[in-house]
């Protein structure tokens, strides 16, 4: 009924205004963001792009199109991203502003394939490029300097079972194929009589492509439990505050005492001192670990000395006797949070926001760890990511490829306590467990602290934001290899496949079209002259 609502607004003649036009492209692209936690309305994305499409599809010229494509986009990237506002302050609106752009041609695609009333070839591959066209934008997006993958659509449905199946074998690729098709077909159901028959086929096979990932992809086969503690202290600020997360932690850590574990997970950011220059909280630690017979992964955001001085978010496993030797830093930064792109050019954004004042130092290289034998079997390896790293669908398939057996992200999400942030970034970790087939641990310093099975099946209760606690929880472990894993991106490259051909199509129209006839003067006799023409 809404998208029949915009579809008759469309028409009526404020629509005609291109300040009420714009007004509604960016009311009508920020619908999507209601299918993400916090809300999770999840079945909202299945339908939530019809009334952006409509009024681009109604759009009288190209240059209109593009500008609804752009507006809609920035309404997106702003409603997705809200909750950087405290953070980013104005500047969020002139990133969203920019990133929109990416679906300016995206609107002039739409208006190209659905406008008018499409013949029936044209319905068919409406339903194929239009989708294609969209997963070019979260590509290009995806990219760690416009922000990385965070809010792609098919990461809307974390807690659909039947999807997650579908991203097991085509990663959230495939899963946003799916979304927008579906949205592609209905909008031609309202919009376009003559293609409804066309339509409710398109709807039929995605339904079908759905079922049949259900029934035909390989479930992962267990293969054991690790059991593994996770360990989140809450909100502590003010002055002190890094001695007093670690006391917390601490304390936390020790009630877990006696409950044969193979490991101890703190969150992101849990230690803010260069453990090479404070042997103390080493010892601590390592006496930590022996309190609890289990490693601790923890994770260091400090200014380490023996490395240049520079600034690393750093994961340490730590033993009985300290330091194990396994350690990973963070590969992939935050834009703005942790680095600012081109800081030359961009650096007055730390004067509007709370940007980085100093770039963090990049790792070089994913790590796979082991852990000694414990109550789960001999050296279960496992694959550290660091915040905002879950979001990538290929790191995640890299440490599996590599042989990671369980995958553990370490977050933090301090700065948006009471946003949607928390629970959006908890929900990525079950992407990737189900692309992957492997379960994954996410633990943080303030919630939403979670885990999740090798399908993607939440696993115990999660730990919300309001809470300080430990939580134990027995982690099912899986082998086998996901269609993901071993194709990897293969959905990607059919949609660049399909936009291929159809630029091919329309280009090899072009040059079968005959060449307008030259236009031929008027003859003129000699009663006829420029000075008296003829009557």
């Amino acid at each position: 009924m809404q998208a029949l609502a915009v579809r008759r607004a469309v028409t009526a003649p404020r629509m005609t205004s291109p300040w009420w036009r714009g007004a509604a492209a960016v009311v009508a692209g920020a619908l999507p963001a209601l299918a993400f936690p916090a809300p999770s309305l999840w079945w909202l994305a299945y339908g939530a792009l019809v009334p952006w499409m409509l009024l681009v599809r109604s759009a009288p010229t190209a240059r209109r199109a593009a500008v609804d494509g752009w507006l809609g986009g920035l309404g997106f990237m702003l409603f997705v991203h809200h909750w950087l506002m405290p953070s980013l302050n104005v500047f969020i609106v002139i990133v969203a502003a920019l990133l929109g752009l990416l679906w300016a041609p995206w609107g002039l695609l739409v208006r190209s394939m659905l406008g008018g009333v499409p013949s029936a070839g044209r319905a068919v591959a409406a339903v194929v490029v239009v989708p294609s066209g969209w997963l070019m934008v979260e590509l290009v997006r995806s990219w760690e300097g416009l922000g990385g993958p965070w809010g792609l659509l098919g990461a809307s449905q974390w807690e659909v079972a039947p999807v997650l199946r579908l991203a097991s074998v085509g990663g959230v690729w495939l899963v946003s194929l799916l979304v927008v098709a579906v949205n592609t077909a209905l909008t031609l159901l309202i919009a376009v009589a003559a293609a409804r028959t066309v339509a409710a086929v398109g709807l039929v096979v995605c339904a079908l492509v759905l079922g049949s990932a259900w029934t035909w992809a390989p479930r992962p086969e267990r293969s054991g439990q690790a059991r593994v503690a996770v360990v989140q202290p809450g909100i502590i600020s003010g002055p002190g505050s890094l001695e007093r997360r670690f006391t917390r932690n601490e304390a936390l850590t020790r009630t877990l005492a006696g409950q044969d574990l193979d490991l101890v997970v703190w969150g992101e950011s849990g230690i803010g001192a260069d453990l090479g220059r404070r042997p103390d909280l080493v010892a601590r630690l390592a006496a930590l670990s022996r309190t609890v017979r289990a490693d601790l992964l923890v994770n260091v955001d400090a200014r380490i000395r023996a490395e240049g001085a520079g600034i690393f978010k750093r994961s340490f496993l730590i033993g009985p006797k300290g330091p194990t030797g396994d350690t990973y830093d963070k590969m992939r930064l935050v834009p703005f949070g942790e680095y600012i792109p081109a800081r030359s050019a961009l650096g007055w954004a730390t004067s509007v926001g709370k940007a980085a004042g100093e770039d963090r130092v990049r790792g070089t290289h994913q790590v796979v760890m082991t852990l000694p034998p414990g109550p789960s079997g001999d050296g279960l390896r496992f694959g550290p990511l660091i915040c905002f790293e879950t979001a990538f669908p290929d790191m995640s398939r890299r440490l599996v490829r590599d042989g990671a057996q369980l995958l553990v992200g370490q977050s933090s999400t301090s700065s948006f306590q009471g946003s949607w942030a928390p629970e959006q970034h908890a929900s990525l970790a079950a992407l990737r467990a189900a692309e992957t087939g492997r379960p994954m641990v996410h633990a943080t310093l303030t919630g939403v602290s979670a885990v999740f099975g090798p399908e993607g099946e939440r696993i115990g209760e999660s730990i919300g934001t309001e809470r300080s606690a430990a939580a134990v929880f027995g982690v099912p472990l899986a082998r086998g290899t996901t269609p993901y894993v071993r194709f990897g991106d293969w959905a990607v490259y059919a949609a660049i496949g399909v936009l291929v051909a159809l630029g091919l199509v329309r280009g090899g129209r072009r040059l079968r079209r005959p060449a307008p006839a030259p236009a031929v003067p008027l003859a003129r006799t000699a009663h006829d002259s420029a000075e008296r023409p003829a009557r």
